[in-house]
């Protein structure tokens, strides 16, 4: 017998990628003969749509909703992304990969980083990046799903997407269709909300149509209609630990095969994103307007792209923050609705999906239990807040005083949380990895060493096992990772074979 308390109507207010990967998941798990789903946009409000580059998360979530990952990309001009190229962060001229994935392997426990600070202090290790699949993979241009021995901890490379955010919400658009999911055309001009519990009730359409519901998902971007303009919840703003808040997107012709990596480039107030998909190339600049103007931004990015413009500059504005709850009442916020952090880590999809799982998981009924959204709220405060310090310690791990923009974010006060974690890596190169934090501690070092800040020793356990034996494991895993990487093919080649665009049914 169906809960006679089941939600009966979920609306969810706004397309693009957070509105039609919210439609599509509820439409495999949520939607059946008692709950409706119904998706509201206006085509004349358009969305952001310049967010291009994913994280390895995003496996999960087609996994999860069944999706062929090579039809997939074929029909979101895809390609494979092993890591992000930073370029000018630490001091200008310093190049590092942050790849996917793990350094090497632990070894009696111990971290693989540790046992490479004391081999490579004695001459006796190679470079950092020889140790990750990713990274040797990335710099011969190559990519497979699986290549080499299938023994070899090395022979599966962990990787994430390049997409067309425009053609992946209408990939999940037709998803969410063909399971159900009713969209309507239409601006909301009016939210009405129930005189006592303060709960949105229905929402008026500018044809004068009225759309009723039990749970309403506010995918209305930076507007934030219902969560902050209706129902009043707060932003807490990041300017001063992130202070970047326009940006300036351009894309243009692809030019040479595709790299299986993001760029992210450092410029003099900002930096420069470069994308790769398989019909054309992702560019912009993110950049701080009390450092540079739109128009230097935009002449900055005009005079550092790879290849002939497709389509006119678009400016954007934005405030990096998060809503204080992103679940109030009856309202769930996803996507720019709830929060907005920069996209140097391409985390954006990523926390999309992160308030998808959790509002699944904590699915609640008509009732509205208060412990349900506490914990909805809580468990995606925590979330935003980690991929914060993980995006300041960019700005803030650097020696560059070339610019005023530079020497302001060098010498910014961090949030505790942040300080407390880098100056714990200086001693002896210690990090922990706190309840569910998205990035993992191969992820911290990365960064933390591609920009220079290097421990002063490492844990002393370390000198309790044999060097020798320290040294030959080393020598072994770096040669299974050439290996591996030796056996695949080109990225162009593995597109071309497997999920080129036009190819797929």
């Amino acid at each position: 017998m169906t809960d006679p308390q089941a939600l009966r109507d979920i609306v969810i207010v706004g397309g693009g990628t957070a509105g039609w990967m919210c439609a599509a998941a509820l439409s495999r798990f949520v939607a059946n003969d008692t709950t409706r789903v119904t998706l509201i946009e206006s085509d004349a409000i358009g969305t952001v749509g310049v967010g291009e580059a994913t994280i390895p998360t995003i496996n999960f979530f087609n996994q999860m909703l069944g999706i062929d990952e090579d039809v997939f990309l074929a029909e979101v001009g895809g390609t494979f992304k092993l890591g992000i190229e930073f370029s000018d962060w630490g001091k200008i001229g310093d190049r590092y990969l942050h790849p996917f994935g793990q350094y090497g392997q632990t070894m009696e426990g111990l971290q693989f980083h540790h046992i490479w600070a004391k081999l490579a202090g004695m001459g006796k290790a190679a470079p950092l990046s020889d140790y990750s699949p990713c990274a040797v993979a990335s710099a011969a241009g190559r990519f497979a799903r699986q290549a080499g021995d299938p023994r070899s901890p090395f022979s599966r490379p962990a990787y994430a997407f390049h997409i067309d955010a425009t053609l992946y919400a209408r990939y999940l658009r037709g998803y969410a269709e063909g399971n159900g999911v009713t969209r309507l055309e239409g601006r909301i001009t009016q939210v009405d909300r129930d005189g006592e519990s303060g709960h949105v009730t229905t929402l008026m359409l500018d044809d004068g149509r009225t759309v009723a519901g039990d749970l309403f998902i506010d995918c209305s971007g930076f507007r934030s209609l219902l969560l902050g303009d209706t129902l009043g919840v707060g932003y807490e703003d990041w300017s001063h630990w992130l202070p970047c808040n326009r940006a300036v997107a351009m894309p243009t012709a692809t030019v040479g095969p595709p790299a299986p990596y993001t760029m992210a480039i450092a410029r003099d107030a900002g930096w420069q994103w470069r994308i790769p998909l398989q019909h054309r190339t992702g560019n912009g600049m993110v950049y701080a307007d009390a450092f540079m103007d739109p128009a230097t931004a935009e002449a900055t990015l005009r005079a550092n792209l790879a290849g002939p413009p497709t389509g006119d500059a678009r400016h954007l504005s934005f405030k990096a923050g998060r809503r204080d709850r992103f679940w109030e009442g009856n309202v769930v916020a996803l996507g720019l609705a709830g929060g907005f952090l920069e996209p140097l880590e391409s985390t954006s999809i990523h926390l999309i999906q992160t308030g998808i799982s959790k509002l699944l998981a904590l699915l609640p009924d008509r009732r509205f239990a208060a412990i349900e959204r506490a914990e909805y709220n809580r468990l995606m405060i925590r979330s935003y807040d980690g991929v914060r310090d993980f995006i300041i310690l960019h700005y803030a791990a650097t020696t560059r005083n070339d610019t005023p923009f530079w020497n302001h974010v060098r010498t910014m006060e961090l949030p505790d949380s942040l300080s407390s974690k880098i100056e714990l890596f200086r001693q002896k190169g210690r990090f922990f990895r706190y309840d569910d934090e998205l990035f993992e501690i191969a992820s911290w070092v990365a960064v933390l060493y591609g920009q220079g800040v290097i421990p002063d020793g490492y844990d002393p356990i370390v000198d309790a096992l044999d060097e020798t034996r320290l040294a030959a494991a080393l020598d072994h895993m770096r040669g299974h990772i050439r290996a591996c990487v030796g056996a695949m093919p080109s990225h162009a080649d593995f597109i071309r074979q497997h999920c080129a665009m036009g190819t797929r049914v």
